[in-house]
Formats: C-alpha cells, structure tokens, sequence
C-alpha cells in the first residue's frame, strides 16, 4: 500500500491545503502570530502521518500517529483563537471543526489497526 492511497493522509493534506489559503490572505501580524502556529500544525498532521508511515516499524509508526492526533488537536486550538478574533467566519470554523472531528476518529483507527494486519 502506498502512502497517497490512504483517505486519512489526503484528507490531512487537504485541510492543510485549505488552512494555507485562508492564511495567506492575512496582513503581516495576523501571520506571523496566529497564522504561522496555525500552518505548521495543519501541515504537521500529515507530515507525521507520513513520516510514521515511512518507518515500516509499528511502534515507529504508532508513535508517530499519536504525534499525527496531537498535531490535529493543536491545529483546533489555533482555529478557534483564528476564529475568536475575528480571523475566520463561523461557517470557516465550523467546517473545519467537523473535519477535524473526522480526522480525529480516522487517526484513531488507523493507530488502532497498526500492528494488527498481517
């Protein structure tokens, strides 16, 4: 299996993708405060993903899933600052809310499943 076909890392790419294009329309102290936490932890959800992936050992790789689920709940708390001062809309916030609720459990089943396929 290759890394690019797991729904989990795409959909962690993507909201990577999709933080970088709200925060690369922010004035200079809005990213370099707020917008800059808020990119590496988006970007960190899949580039530890990835990394564990790469590992091909599975505590190695579990570890790095735990760091993956940290690094999502880390991009939550910069979103609701993000959102709390007037930086992204409700609707902004809520959709990526509901995505990282679905990131959330995705990782949680991937971490589980490590280790236990043959």
């Amino acid at each position: 299996m290759e890394l690019e076909e797991l729904k989990v890392y795409n959909q962690a790419m993507q909201m990577g993708e999709d933080v970088w294009d709200i925060v690369i329309h922010w004035g200079y102290f809005e990213k370099d405060t707020i917008g800059k936490q808020l990119v590496k932890a988006a970007d960190s959800v899949a580039a530890n993903h990835s990394e564990g992936f790469g590992r091909y050992h599975f505590r190695e790789s579990k570890h790095f899933g735990y760091y993956s689920r940290g690094s999502l709940y880390d991009t939550k708390t910069w979103l609701t600052k993000a959102h709390n001062r007037k930086l992204i809309s409700q609707g902004q916030f809520e959709d990526f809310i509901k995505t990282i609720e679905v990131l959330g459990k995705m990782l949680n089943k991937y971490i589980q499943s490590i280790g236990k396929q043959n």
